[in-house]
């Protein structure tokens, strides 16, 4: 077969030709293995004693690792193809869903360019190159076979010979055999897989990307082409012993710290039943706030959780049960869109009564509101298209009336005439429009939309009308951008034509007052006919008269930021949501005091307190906070000035190290709070800290690509260098130490795990073998063998932010990029495991964490900035049915009594 193509050749011929040269040259690789396999093992033969008359074959055998059993019969296990050595080769069953990986390791002669790593390359050449000659896999080439050698065994005589002479061709020889079959294992990983990579082997026997080595010994998993040697411990043997299926624990959210004040409006009322309604992240709280005004957080909390993406907005039936809720839109775990719906769900049974609007509106549902005089039996809903729809639903059928582009600018607020169903107004960016609907009669489709924008004539045109209110005389109160209270009055003309159906109605401003420096966020008209204002830049609340006479007023402490939403509970009490998302409770004359605190920025530090029912967070909002999970309430919060991205708590929980983005960590007294050291260890981000479980070590990962060891006093107060972890070759993502406090186990950005000797100077271990029945006191590396199941098929390697393992070692917990927080069964070392899958964060989910005694899992949001306290169910307990068992993203059911 010619070995060029001519131009006239057609794409078959060409193709065809190139498959050949391929072949040519995979037949010259495939000769270079087996004369590297047969030069190992003549090097064997002449090692090993001499055979007796009675076995030949089995004393020429390699001795099999200990706690392993010896190898079937006296040939050795392979996938590959059989050569002409003595020794023979039969193909490996191999594990359901796992593929094989490399031979055990050999010591340290196997790697003479740099030390190997289970998942990334030489940690001494810099960045690892995936299927690279020198990289993945550890001990060697994916695609070489390695005898097994005991590895009590020393390797020195062995290194000592390999730099002879008479060594060097057979040593350069097994190079490029290795250079040749990682080629081989490069070539196919290109055309096999298309976007991601799968978890387990591609290759079936008789493929050109078979892995090899003893069967028993080691799995493997593909990211992003990266092969990911995980040895098994020696009690396994057989993976098929693991337990499978998901974990009899379930999950139940138990509490939600935050509310969403920082960006959003309509976001605060109170129900007919007293709770005070809100949301956050992809969940809308029902909270009812224990004790009096000034008291603890307290209360209770219920959860509608319908939702598949964030809440925007909400509205409240006039029944003062009913509640409809707005969300975004979204994609789906395979980058599928989330179209954007309302939900009007039953407060009560947290029941979804009807979902409105599926496929109809774009972006968002930025606004709505339902009608008021007709028992609200209409639902106006804008969304955050380019020209901010306005359409008019049945609430009962979920049918749409009626629909009108309504401007390009962006609208903040609608709402209903109390008098009069079909006037509408909506209010937003330099407009205030007053609409007027005809064709109620609920035809679908065939109502209409006229609109007449407000006219401001003598007085100023504001930037931002964020909101109104309507008056029991029928006049509409506007907030805007100027601080100004503008009165909006009917005119004569069209004030004799009121009701459905009739003239167009039209509003002037008959009167302005100025009630706040800087923007009005909120209007609330109070039960005895008085109006509140919040303000934005002075923080204040006012409540005004008749004629806007200002009659009392309050201001809000500048650490909880400004006034977004006001809601008026029995009584004199209010509730008040603030732009840094918290909730205040409280009264004009008293003040007011926090029920519900949250962060305002992504959030990625988490850990949790020793011996009670606390953790910290801190996050890009450079806060660092202490909650009580018990109390459901924020102990206390400091300004760290810098964003905080770790923290651990010292096992006596005197002490709390948190990793900063500059390099930066600081230890505080959780007491008094006061920073007792301070130290910077290079300037690049950190991203973990972890005390060594009896804490006299600390141990900090850099994105400068090493671990600083530090020797920590035994109150965790003083700590001096002890030494540094050199070897990773990418930032450092996880770490955990061992029962003992000797060793290390770590991950890097580029999927290695390396092991540590602490105790001897931070030595690497390069016979990772060893390590795999080491026992480690915490686990929350996402790489390793205990848990390579938790991946998900075609994973890119960023799809597990944090995972974290039960104090009981019985289940695993995984904060994953799909918003959504997993259950699996500890040790989860099967491909593809079944878990429990929880929705409710809005965004990647960056961290989990078990409280001290395994009753609660704590869950961080990122972009969301939610706090998610779960309650965790026993195997048989009581409480909510398990989730199904899912690999994909599921919808959230809408009750709480659901998982």
């Amino acid at each position: 077969m010619d070995g060029a193509g001519g131009p006239g050749e057609g794409p078959a011929q060409q193709a065809l030709q190139a498959l050949s040269q391929r072949l040519q040259v995979q037949e010259k690789e495939m000769e270079l293995v087996k004369a590297a396999l047969a030069e190992a093992l003549r090097l064997l033969r002449l090692q090993a004693p001499a055979p007796s008359l009675q076995d030949p074959v089995r004393a020429s055998s390699p001795a099999a690792p200990p706690g392993l059993p010896p190898p079937r019969s006296p040939s050795l296990v392979s996938r590959g193809t059989q050569t002409d050595s003595e020794v023979g080769m039969e193909a490996s069953p191999g594990t359901p869903g796992l593929s094989n990986g490399p031979a055990a390791p050999q010591g340290g002669s196997e790697e003479p360019s740099g030390t190997q790593s289970e998942g990334g390359g030489s940690s001494s050449s810099g960045t690892g190159s995936p299927g690279g000659a020198g990289s993945p896999g550890g001990t060697g080439s994916p695609g070489i076979l390695r005898l097994v050698q005991p590895p009590q065994c020393t390797d020195t005589a062995r290194r000592n010979s390999s730099s002879s002479p008479s060594e060097r061709p057979r040593q350069k020889l097994s190079r490029k055999a290795a250079s040749s079959a990682n080629l081989l294992l490069r070539s196919g990983s290109t055309e096999s897989r298309g976007g991601k990579d799968p978890l387990s082997s591609p290759g079936g026997p008789g493929s050109r990307r078979n892995n090899y080595n003893l069967e028993g010994i080691s799995v493997k998993m593909f990211l992003r082409g990266r092969p990911i040697t995980m040895y098994i411990p020696s009690g396994i043997r057989s993976l098929e012993e693991l337990p499978s299926g998901p974990p009899p624990e379930t999950l139940s959210l138990d509490w939600v710290y935050g509310y969403r004040g920082r960006d959003s409006r309509s976001n605060l009322f109170v129900l007919r039943s007293g709770e005070v309604v809100y949301f956050i992240a992809c969940v809308v709280v029902l909270y009812r706030p224990g004790g009096g005004p000034g008291g603890p957080g307290g209360g209770g909390q219920r959860h509608y959780r319908g939702h598949t993406d964030c809440v925007r907005c909400l509205a409240v039936h006039p029944d003062g049960v009913r509640v409809a809720s707005g969300q975004t839109a979204g994609v789906d775990k395979d980058g599928k869109p989330l179209q954007p719906v309302v939900h009007v769900w039953d407060s009560e049974t947290l029941l979804k009564l009807q979902e409105i609007g599926l496929g109809a509106f774009e972006r968002g549902v930025g606004a709505l509101a339902f009608s008021v005089v007709d028992q609200g039996a209409f639902l106006c809903v804008v969304d955050d298209s380019n020209e901010h729809m306005l359409s008019v639903w049945d609430c009962g059928r979920g049918t749409k009336l009626a629909e009108i582009k309504s401007t390009n600018d962006s609208v903040l607020a609608v709402g209903f005439s109390p008098r009069d169903s079909s006037c509408i107004v909506t209010s937003g960016k330099s407009h205030v429009h007053f609409w007027n609907w005809s064709g109620a009669a609920g035809v679908p489709g065939n109502g209409t939309l006229t609109r007449k924008q407000g006219v401001f004539g003598k007085y100023k045109k504001p930037k931002f009308i964020p909101c109104f209110v309507f008056l029991p005389d029928g006049d509409i109160l506007t907030g805007d951008s100027e601080g100004n209270i503008l009165t909006w009055g009917r005119s004569l003309s069209d004030s004799k034509t009121p009701g459905r159906g009739g003239a167009k109605e039209t509003y002037g401003i008959v009167a302005q007052a100025h009630a706040h420096e800087g923007s009005i966020f909120a209007l609330c008209l109070r039960r005895d006919g008085t109006v509140l204002s919040g303000g934005g830049r002075d923080r204040r609340l006012v409540q005004w008269g008749p004629g806007l006479v200002a009659l009392q007023e309050a201001e809000i402490p500048e650490h909880f930021g400004a006034v977004r939403a006001i809601a008026e509970r029995l009584g004199s009490e209010l509730l008040v949501g603030t732009t840094k998302n918290a909730l205040l409770r409280g009264d004009l004359a008293q003040g007011f005091s926090p029920v519900i605190q949250g962060h305002t920025d992504e959030l990625w530090g988490l850990c949790t307190h020793p011996f009670q029912n606390r953790f910290l967070t801190c996050g890009h909002d450079r806060q660092l906070c202490l909650w009580d999970g018990e109390g459901h309430a924020l102990a206390w919060s400091i300004d760290l000035k810098e964003t905080g991205l770790c923290a651990d708590f010292h096992p006596s929980g005197a002490v709390v190290a948190v990793g900063l983005n500059t390099g930066r960590w600081l230890v505080l007294d959780t007491e008094t709070r006061e920073i007792v050291s301070d130290v910077t260890d290079g300037n690049e981000q950190l991203s973990v800290v972890r005390y060594s479980p009896d804490g006299l070590h600390l141990a900090i990962g850099s994105h400068d690509n090493m671990i600083y060891i530090y020797s920590v006093s035994s109150d965790g107060a003083k700590s001096s260098r002890f030494g540094r972890c050199v070897g990773h070759s990418s930032f450092i993502t996880h770490l955990d130490w061992s029962k003992d406090g000797n060793f290390i186990m770590s991950n890097s950005g580029d999927y290695e795990i390396l092991y540590w000797n602490v105790g001897e100077g931070c030595k690497l271990l390069r016979n990772r073998y060893e390590s795999r029945d080491r026992e480690w006191a915490t686990y929350t590396c996402v790489l390793g063998f205990h848990v390579y199941g938790v991946w998900p098929d075609g994973s890119d390697g960023t799809d597990i932010n944090s995972l974290c393992r039960s104090h009981n070692e019985r289940v695993v917990a995984v904060a994953d990029d799909f918003c959504k927080v997993h259950l699996f069964q500890y040790p989860c070392a099967r491909a593809k495991a079944p878990s429990l899958v929880y929705g409710g964060h809005g965004s990647h989910v960056t961290s989990v964490r078990f409280t001290h005694d395994d009753s609660h899992l704590i869950s961080l949001g990122g972009k969301d900035a939610s706090i998610f306290q779960w309650r965790v169910l026993g195997a048989g307990g009581s409480g909510p049915a398990p989730a199904t068992p899912s690999r994909t993203p599921s919808l959230s059911p809408a009750s709480s009594l659901d998982v």
